[in-house]
């Protein structure tokens, strides 16, 4: 059965160009204008994907306020948001609320059809055991590829997909660098030196925030980056 993808957008060329391109891959979608309309649906079905922008009409927040209302319905839809907002308090605002990623409108249709289909192999594996091959342990660091989680010193590390396996490529092997072709084909994204830069810099910042000594990832100064080795 076809995934049904519920489309909360309230720029109508905007969400008829991400319609036809995600029904072209077999996905049925369903386009909301605003948060009341997208409710009253959820109220009556819940998709099983949906992605909301968060300025909707005149409701600044309300992408927000629909994620919050939608995660209160069910504790495993995948969420996404995808939006022009990119502050940094925006998608850490989005991924406490309960989003599984946050994606930036200056996406390609090809990078939001990986993450797309990212999130679907993640409620998929859910479903199964977990196996001692799904943990990744690395001391204070602790990766859950099943679950797609990471807990630094017993804390949770709020993560997008792309970050989650960014930071995944450089734990795998401790020391060893990682040019930014490398994360790039690791976290199946095409993004610019600069970008890249950014992603590290975020990832910094969130470790950071729990923990003020953190410093496991270097800079390999014109090469990449490493995972510190123990």
């Amino acid at each position: 059965m076809p995934k049904q993808i519920a489309l909360i957008e309230d720029d109508v060329a905007l969400a008829a160009n991400y319609r036809d391109a995600l029904s072209r891959q077999g996905y049925v979608v369903k386009v909301y204008s605003d948060r009341a309309s997208a409710l009253t649906a959820f109220h009556e079905a819940l998709p099983d994907l949906a992605i909301i922008d968060i300025g909707l009409r005149d409701d600044y927040e309300g992408g927000f306020e629909l994620c919050r209302e939608l995660r209160s319905l069910s504790d495993n839809i995948p969420i996404m948001f995808l939006t022009a907002r990119d502050s940094e308090l925006d998608i850490i605002s989005g991924l406490r609320l309960g989003a599984d990623d946050y994606l930036t409108k200056d996406i390609s249709q090809a990078h939001m059809s990986a993450r797309i289909a990212a999130l679907f192999r993640r409620i998929a594996a859910q479903t199964r055991p977990e196996q001692s091959e799904d943990i990744l342990d690395r001391g204070d660091l602790v990766i859950n590829l099943l679950r797609m989680t990471v807990h630094w010193k017993r804390q949770l590390v709020e993560l997008t997909v792309t970050e989650f396996w960014i930071l995944h490529a450089l734990v795998n092997r401790p020391g060893h660098v990682k040019n930014r072709q490398q994360l790039m084909d690791a976290a199946s994204v095409v993004l610019d030196d600069n970008t890249i830069t950014s992603h590290i810099k975020r990832l910094r910042r969130k470790f950071a925030s729990l923990d003020p000594d953190f410093a496991a990832i270097e800079t390999a100064y014109g090469l990449g980056y490493r995972w510190k080795a123990e």
